[in-house]
């Protein structure tokens, strides 16, 4: 493989750039793998582009059609993983250190694409909860809903997961139909340019919509504006720096960080040698300290003991640790890589030293190592390092100083309480595990420790094998952290979607919002017609659109015969004394699946049709009881659709069941599948 030149990729077009050209090395063999020019970029036009061309372009688009896209570009890059796999060994990585980076970024994208079409409307507004009665009469409501940034947003990634952690800010971004300008770490900026120069190719996403920085960012924070938003994956140092930037400030502009992380794990109070939670636990911190050669901003940095514990565990440690095989990630007896770079490895030893002022290394030498593999001399590898701090409240080192390689400290704690104080004196992390098999233990962490950690993963004997351990961010999870771990918040599902969007609080008559954000609300209009909405399809069925049925009598005998046909002899269906003492009930009242049973007898058309399918109900309400002699009839309201494909979509139905006084006995959605 030739050295490559690094591009940026701005208003449509791939350009070098200029003046000084900075080499980058491989972190196997210390060759030259790539450059990256100093200059060259006008940020102001890519800034412009974004707003004008990229933004206007996605915001046409819905969120389903968003989420096609996003599984489309999933799909082109794992259909082209082998390249970025060849291209991951020059940063050190393994195959399975790159299958967490390359295809779990691709999966990332894919879970975005599906929650994308489960989970939003195929809209492009977003209705947040509820509408809130604002009058009276009811002619006058508040509703909540989120719309797209119009600006653009600024994705700053670090070095450690090119792929990954440049997909897993784009899928919310792009979902959320904001485009993104994309600066990934120099280090490993050529694994970022070859994933994101597959995803253009692909010519899945409209003009603008991505764009791409190789080199510094240059004067561009001084053009963001309200609109925009920065996401940032780096150091502390780097992100305080960003975040006191006067543009930052002076505009609101929205800055989410992940930063330096001094993660916990902590093995139960009730933990003995021979317990199943020890291995777990032993296996999990050698594996945090390997995997990736422990440049993830999720490993354990801090393993909390009880102190009866600490000569077991640190043994059973450093038992892994010496089976673990340090060398060139291409051999396949090669359990940990390189660092990304040596001075990535300068930094490490520097950290190391500073760690071991207060504590003891009982594990590894970073300076001396056997590495499997030719030609390796120059690579930036290392021994893993397992320190031992005796008194971790004295240590205080320990719980400042992130060493970010494959290094960890084991420290004794005497009580559980003792435990959470230590896990919180990190001062804020991206994730803390705990390897208990006691409920009561582990509510008792999360009450105490759960303020000071993004996530918290309780891992035993029952769920291990299906576990994704201690550092595994997921798609569906939140990933951030409060305090050290820089605040911010990514992922999360569809929560990180909206932290690329606006919410905005509506207030205006029930038909004008209905008709703003596409769907009916109580208190629009509800136009009848002489055909049932069962018959029509699809394309023609218009939301408010509603049925008023006729009336049905509801008997004793009826009430008597569902409760013996079913099973359901509850008293206050069947002893009026009982039910009359009942403070909810007036004496015997119907089953409320009796009333859903005869509203579907009510409204349903049985012909075969437009209607394809019942698939199930939401936020089902039993508002008023029923007694016999009283009758029920039924308003079937088209609430809102959503198409699927070209064959079907989804019709959610407002169900509303009447008693005769037409006072309100139930309501609930309706789902069904209806044909185009």
């Amino acid at each position: 493989m030739g050295v490559l030149r690094l591009r940026s990729f701005s208003e449509g077009k791939w350009s070098e750039g200029s003046g000084q050209f900075t080499p980058y090395y491989s972190a196997v063999n210390g060759d030259v793998v790539a450059e990256i020019g100093s200059g060259g970029k006008d940020f102001k036009v890519m800034v412009e582009y974004a707003r004008t061309v990229g933004g206007p372009a996605l915001r046409k688009f819905t969120f389903h059609e968003r989420a096609r896209m996003l599984k489309a570009l999933a799909q082109a890059l794992m259909a082209k993983k082998e390249e970025l796999y060849e291209l991951s060994y020059s940063t050190g990585a393994t195959r399975v250190d790159s299958w967490i980076d390359i295809e779990g970024g691709a999966g990332t994208f894919f879970a975005y694409g599906s929650k994308g079409r489960r989970e939003l409307p195929n809209d492009r507004v977003l209705i947040d909860g509820d509408p809130e009665a604002l009058s009276k009469g009811g002619t006058f409501i508040g509703h909540h809903v989120y719309t797209s940034l119009q600006g653009v947003a600024v994705h700053i990634n670090a070095f450690n997961f090119p792929v990954w952690g440049m997909l897993e800010k784009l899928a919310p971004t792009l979902l959320a139909g904001m485009p993104a300008i994309v600066k990934p770490a120099s280090a490993t900026a050529y694994m970022a340019e070859a994933a994101f120069r597959i995803m253009v190719e692909a010519d899945v996403l409209p003009e603008g919509a991505v764009q791409f920085i190789s080199g510094s960012t240059g004067d561009l924070f001084d053009h963001l504006t309200c609109q925009d938003a920065v996401s940032f994956t780096g150091s502390a140092h780097t992100s305080l720096k960003l975040r006191n930037h006067p543009v930052i400030t002076r505009e609101s502009v929205r800055f989410i960080a992940e930063q330096d992380s001094l993660n916990a794990s902590i093995l139960g109070p009730e933990v003995t040698p021979d317990a199943p939670e020890f291995g777990l636990f032993v296996k999990e911190v050698v594996k945090e300290m390997t995997v990736k050669a422990g440049q993830k901003c999720t490993a354990i940095r801090r393993a909390l003991v009880p102190e009866g514990l600490m000569d077991d565990v640190e043994a059973a440690i450093k038992v892994r640790l010496g089976k673990t095989v340090v060398g060139d990630p291409r051999l396949e007896n090669v359990r940990m890589g390189a660092l990304v770079s040596r001075t990535q490895l300068d930094d490490v030893r520097s950290k190391i030293a500073d760690l071991g002022s207060v504590s003891d290394i009982v594990f590894g030498d970073s300076d001396q190592l056997k590495i499997e593999g030719e030609g390796v001399d120059k690579g930036a590898f290392m021994s893993p390092v397992l320190l031992r701090a005796n008194d971790p409240w004295q240590a205080h080192a320990v719980h400042e100083i992130e060493a970010f390689g494959p290094v960890s400290t084991l420290m004794p704690y005497k009580s559980l309480e003792d435990a959470v104080a230590l896990a919180n004196h990190g001062k804020g992390s991206l994730v803390m595990s705990a390897f208990t098999y006691d409920s009561s233990a582990a509510r008792e962490m999360v009450l105490g420790t759960g303020a000071f950690h993004g996530r918290m993963v309780f891992i035993n004997r029952d769920c291990a094998k299906e576990s994704t351990g201690h550092g595994s961010p997921l798609p569906a999870l939140v990933h951030g952290g409060p305090g050290r771990a820089g605040g911010g918040e990514e992922m999360g599902g569809i929560r990180g979607v909206k932290h690329y969007m606006q919410r905005t609080a509506l207030q205006g008559s029930p038909e004008m919002l209905s008709s703003v954000v596409n769907s009916w609300l109580p208190g629009a209009p509800q136009p009848t017609g002489k055909t049932h909405p069962f018959r029509l399809p699809f394309g023609k069925l218009e939301v408010g659109y509603t049925l008023e049925t006729a009336s049905r009598e509801v008997t004793l005998d009826d009430i008597e015969h569902f409760a013996n046909f079913t099973g359901d002899t509850f008293y206050a269906h069947m002893d009026e004394e009982a039910a009359a003492a009942n403070p909810f009930f007036p004496g015997r009242v119907a089953h409320g699946y009796l009333l859903l049973s005869f509203a579907a007898g009510l409204f349903v058309e049985p012909s075969p049709g437009p209607v394809l399918a019942n698939y199930g109900l939401e936020n089902l309400r039993f508002v008023k009881p029923v007694s016999p002699g009283d009758s029920i009839s039924v308003k079937l309201t088209v609430k809102s659709k959503s198409p699927r494909n070209e064959e079907y979509g989804e019709v959610k139905w407002a169900v509303m069941i009447l008693n005769k006084d037409s006072e309100v006995a139930a309501t609930y959605e309706l789902l069904t599948m209806n044909a185009m």
